[in-house]
């Protein structure tokens, strides 16, 4: 069902996706409802996060990227590597903790290198809104260099 949807974007947006899995992207398991842990790279706070991020799985997402804002950091990461399916839900948090972010003077960058999240945030232009990188290394980076 999801890979016909994806489909019919890529037909009406006249493009098809070029994403093939690799060691750097594997192909990912979608029914694994999202989790959410936090761990520091270079000193950035990185809330990484696994499965699938829709309205009913978005909880644990919701939960610690607030709470990491909440610690007003310099820079903040969002890891989506890992994440096989990101519905509205997942993208409507990401657009708050954007305009969040921007308030609060947090630097905040988003790792995603496949097309289950590349394809909806560029649909939704999301990614004209913050920083994506295809690593954690350069998310981080780029959060630095803010």
């Amino acid at each position: 069902m999801r890979r016909e949807a994806t489909i019919r974007v890529e037909q009406q947006l006249g493009c098809r996706s070029s994403w093939v899995p690799n060691e750097r992207h594997p192909v990912l398991d979608t029914n694994e409802i999202a989790r959410a842990t936090v761990v520091h790279h270079r000193g950035i706070p990185v809330v990484v996060v696994t499965g699938e991020v829709d309205s009913s799985t978005v909880a644990p997402v919701r939960t610690r990227l607030v709470d990491e804002l909440a610690h007003r950091p310099r820079g903040l990461v969002l890891d989506l590597s890992r994440v096989g399916f990101i519905g509205s839900t997942g993208l409507q948090l990401l657009a708050e903790a954007v305009v969040q972010a921007r308030g609060q003077g947090t630097a905040l960058a988003v790792v995603a290198g496949h097309r289950a999240v590349l394809l909806p945030m560029r649909v939704t232009e999301l990614d004209r809104a913050v920083v994506v990188r295809d690593t954690l290394d350069h998310a981080v980076t780029a959060v630095l260099s803010h």
